[in-house]
């Protein structure tokens, strides 16, 4: 045994060790010290191990586990490895040479709470209320990631083995802003910006009726889908009494007056436009219809109060004798006039009633006594 340990202290002459570098190497390998000597339990982080004869170093061992050996100084005076896992504690680093195992020295292993997710970019960072958008988060620490938009959880959640990037589908979802948070045992992240909700454009798939009188009035029915809050143009010009269903399924309303011809209509929401397919058809009014004048006479003095019947009678005048009649109201379904006679001579007079669809004789005429 004496001879051996005096045979192992005799200097090596040069390169006259296996793998030698043309130099003298130290009787023995030695580990002076490992920078840092410390990290976290989960390893992967870069140690410096500073020594003596290390050339050769086939392996280095963390408390009797591998670690991964990134580089070797030639002139044997350090070794750069990657720390192994281990629980936590301290434990000796030892490095294995061609001439045997190295002194060893003391690395401790502690224990690090894991980083709780960082977010950089959602894209996109909008979508329809219906949901079913896919999406893309970017960041870290994102491994076992949950993610809510206003509370609901995505679906279809996939991460990459990095943990830096994170694709899902999102749920649906109330029109405007609402946030988005990332969460994962570590600990959660609310998304800069959010994510907006955008309500789905209006749907058009029929205007009744398709025609009607340029005086417009016309009562019209658009049925569809997202018409809430519906505007509703024909030819440019809004039309009035507009009113949408609770579903946002069905619209009235009441046609403007427009040119003879066809026109475009045009159903807008805070979503965007819909253009009617086929458009509206503007036709001249139907001339009035004249069934009966009650009374048929009366005072030559005028202000009788006097009734027609008949149709098409919307934004008449009636003149008798050529002088209009005072007061004269029309209901809505242009049935029904009312008004008061002007003063007349003495004698039959004719009655007209003249609307933008042309006249109409009261047969009969009135009689001024």
């Amino acid at each position: 045994m004496s001879a051996a340990i005096s045979q192992q202290e005799t200097p090596q002459s040069s390169g006259s060790w296996p793998g030698g570098d043309g130099g003298n190497w130290p009787r023995y390998p030695r580990l002076y010290e490992a920078i840092p000597n410390s990290g976290p339990t989960t390893g992967g982080n870069t140690v410096l191990l500073t020594g003596a004869g290390l050339q050769g170093t086939s392996q280095v061992t963390f408390g009797g586990i591998p670690a991964t050996i990134v580089t070797q100084d030639p002139s044997g005076g350090s070794v750069t490895v990657i720390a192994p896992p281990h629980t936590a504690g301290t434990v000796q680093i030892i490095a294995t040479t061609p001439r045997g195992n190295t002194n060893s020295v003391s690395y401790t292993y502690t224990v690090t709470p894991p980083s709780g997710p960082t977010v950089t970019t959602l894209v996109p960072n909008s979508g329809p209320t219906a949901g079913g958008t896919a999406f893309a988060i970017i960041g870290t620490n994102l491994t076992g990631a949950t993610v809510t938009f206003n509370g609901v959880p995505a679906t279809g959640v996939s991460i990459n083995a990095m943990g830096t990037v994170l694709t899902g589908v999102t749920p649906p979802g109330p029109v405007g802003n609402v946030p988005v948070v990332v969460t994962t045992p570590a600990g959660s992240t609310t998304v800069a910006g959010g994510y907006t909700y955008t309500a789905p454009p209006p749907v058009v798939t029929s205007l009744t009726p398709s025609s009607g009188s340029t005086t417009g009035g016309t009562a019209f029915v658009i049925v569809g889908s997202n018409l809430g809050g519906a505007v509703v143009t024909f030819n440019g010009v809004a039309a009035t009494g507009v009113s949408v269903n609770a579903s946002g399924t069905a619209l009235v309303g009441f046609t403007p007056a427009g040119p003879l011809g066809n026109v475009p209509v045009v159903v807008t929401t805070a979503a965007g436009s819909a253009l009617v397919a086929g458009g509206y058809t503007y036709t001249a009014p139907s001339p009035p219809v004249v069934m009966s004048l009650t009374p048929s006479s009366g005072s030559a003095a005028g202000g009788t109060a006097f009734v027609i019947v008949g149709s098409n009678l919307g934004g008449a005048v009636v003149t008798f004798n050529g002088v209009a009649a005072t007061g004269v109201s029309v209901n809505a379904s242009g049935t029904a006039l009312v008004g008061f006679t002007p003063a007349g001579p003495l004698g039959n007079v004719p009655v007209v009633v003249t609307t933008p669809g042309g006249s109409a004789l009261a047969a009969g005429g009135y009689t001024y006594v």
